[in-house]
């Protein structure tokens, strides 16, 4: 009967620690996957300023190119270089890499447009949407932690159980009594034990690191 006890209480012991460890990763993996979705509205909001700035961009370069339409039509060669030199300066510092890609396929594909490039948009906004992923997985891992740590907490009061019946056994004169209680307590102590082995432990667990042992 000592015995029994003393692997119970070994037992809840495990399962209220190994639970408290779950509820810790879960705060953690909460506040990261908080963040990492902060960051993500951020890059959202840069990739459409991007994309904004990118359009505008482009409007005034063809406003350029309006020009120098002009200007060939009139014969003028010296404002038509003129206007081609501004035309180069002014994309070389205000284009994205985006619309630079897309200015390249429009020329190859010869199109009229920069943003008829297949998913053109979706560019803007790549950094933000592996962040939002990477939100969305912390969250998921968050709630898997909640979910393993509440299943531990089941597990301690099991082990609980099994102790406060452990504990009256000895209450009882009638032998038969006796063996009724502790084969309960013996029935919810190795279910509560194989329920317990198939709920994983936190990610990147070693027990050797609590020891001192690594």
């Amino acid at each position: 009967m000592a015995i029994l006890l003393g692997v119970t209480a070994l037992l809840t012991a495990w399962a209220s620690w190994i639970g408290s460890l779950h509820g810790g990763i879960q705060a953690i993996n909460f506040t990261k996957s908080n963040n990492t979705s902060s960051q993500a509205t951020s890059a959202y909001n840069l990739g459409l300023q991007m994309f904004l700035s990118d359009i505008m961009t482009w409007n005034t370069m063809m406003d350029y190119s309006f020009e120098m339409a002009m200007a060939e039509s009139d014969g003028n060669q010296d404002k038509v270089d003129l206007i081609n030199e501004k035309l180069k300066t002014y994309m070389e510092q205000n284009a994205s890499d985006i619309l630079m890609e897309g200015i390249k396929w429009m020329k190859d594909n010869d199109e009229d447009s920069p943003f008829k490039m297949p998913q053109i948009t979706e560019k803007y906004f790549t950094d933000a949407e592996e962040k939002s992923e990477e939100a969305r997985d912390l969250l998921k891992e968050g709630q898997n932690d909640n979910a393993r740590g509440d299943a531990y907490n089941l597990v301690s009061v099991l082990y609980s159980l099994v102790l406060f019946l452990l504990g009256i056994v000895g209450i009882f004169k009638r032998l038969p009594n006796r063996i009724g209680v502790l084969s309960i307590a013996l029935v919810i102590l190795i279910g509560a034990l194989i329920y317990m082995l198939t709920i994983p432990l936190p990610t990147g667990f070693n027990i050797w690191n609590y020891i001192g042992l690594r």
